[in-house]
């Protein structure tokens, strides 16, 4: 969490505090030793629980950071386009769901990766399953999409008579394989405390576990996968599921700290912002720092909209994030960082600000590479 105490800083010293580091323009700038522990913490969770961990890949997007896992023994991971699944099979990982409605246009490029890996796609209706069955001609596996009460897609939980056409659709083709039930709890996200997230979480696997039960006696080794961070971070209890899917805790970020699934000092990337411009009567700065560099998601922070907390970075670090500094409102290339008289006094044109995103995972998506601490470029996943 953060300090009870307002943080005390000197003058700042760009050389000095960036170990040596040439930045002149916003950079997402990682810290590989918290990705590594964050990393090893939820592997270490997920074995304890006996629990299939298929990391989600999006956050990340980089082979770099992809092979920290396989130092943990995982094997499996998670996509969320055809694309970019691709881009990790050319990596060496042969077992890759992309937990995202399977896109039928794209049958030929699903072709291409099954015919080398082990594909995971999912369906949600017979006219899916009949659809891909006419343009797919290599083994896949078939997860049926459920909705436990996201309402974003998949087939409704209790819709078990579909469910069953579904699966009978499924095996009925000689490349289709009947895998199981995969839901994502994404209202985990807007849950105001960490009883109400384990207790939503709860709710969902109890859901997927009837499913299972109601199909085992004619289907056998159906697998139950789910996965969301908060729910992999603060549950303790995982009875009846096979595999999990979180993806945002390799980086963490403000999102997760106010939903109390992670501290501070876990958040293991932030944005390096120059700034460039300083109004002393408004208590506000400006950073080269915009809406396509931290993207525009906020979050309610001390009865505030926020867009990122801020900090000074530090010879070995991102810094402690400031109490009462964040960044108010952003513009495609401009954000405002909001701060006391007595901060922002000390703050001179061309010194460096890191800002803690939002959300992590939009925040990479958005960047072409990450820095880390040491200054090494790390390529990652283009989406576009």
């Amino acid at each position: 969490m953060l300090p009870a105490d307002d943080a005390l800083f000197n003058t700042f010293d760009v050389e000095s505090n960036l170990n040596g580091m040439k930045i002149n323009k916003p950079t997402l700038v990682v810290d590989l030793d918290r990705v590594e522990a964050n990393i090893r913490r939820m592997a270490t969770k997920m074995q304890d629980n006996g629990l299939i961990f298929r990391p989600h890949f999006k956050t990340h997007q980089s082979h770099f950071i992809a092979r920290i896992f396989r130092k943990y023994g995982v094997e499996k991971c998670t996509v969320s386009s055809v694309s970019m699944a691709a881009y990790f099979a050319q990596d060496g990982w042969t077992d890759i769901t992309i937990a995202f409605p399977a896109n039928v246009l794209e049958a030929e490029e699903m072709n291409d990766l099954a015919a080398r890996i082990q594909l995971n796609i999912l369906v949600d209706s017979v006219e899916k399953v009949n659809l891909l069955a006419s343009r797919i001609s290599a083994s896949v596996t078939l997860f049926i999409e459920v909705d436990t009460g996201y309402f974003r897609s998949g087939i409704f939980h209790e819709n078990v008579d579909e469910m069953a056409k579904i699966i009978d659709a499924i095996i009925s083709f000689r490349y289709f394989t009947f895998a199981g039930f995969l839901s994502h709890t994404g209202n985990t996200y807007s849950q105001s405390s960490a009883q109400n997230i384990v207790q939503l979480f709860d709710e969902s696997r109890r859901k997927l576990s009837d499913l299972k039960r109601h199909f085992s006696p004619k289907y056998s080794d159906i697998v139950l996968s789910m996965g969301d961070t908060p729910a992999a971070s603060l549950a303790e209890k995982f009875d009846g599921i096979d595999e999990m899917r979180p993806g945002n805790f390799v980086f963490y970020d403000l999102m997760q700290l106010s939903l109390g699934s992670c501290r501070d000092t876990n958040i293991g990337v932030a944005v390096y912002c120059p700034v460039v411009a300083i109004y002393p009567e408004r208590n506000e700065l400006v950073i080269y720092g915009g809406a396509v560099h931290l993207s525009k998601e906020k979050t309610t922070w001390k009865q505030r909209e926020i867009y990122g907390l801020v900090s000074f970075p530090t010879s070995d670090g991102f810094g402690i994030p400031m109490k009462e500094a964040f960044v108010s409102g952003l513009s495609q290339e401009h954000g405002i960082v909001s701060m006391p008289a007595h901060e922002l006094e000390k703050i001179k044109l061309g010194d460096i600000l890191a800002v803690f995103p939002v959300h992590s995972c939009l925040t990479a998506d958005l960047n072409s590479h990450l820095l880390s601490l040491d200054g090494d470029r790390i390529e990652k996943y283009r989406t576009y």
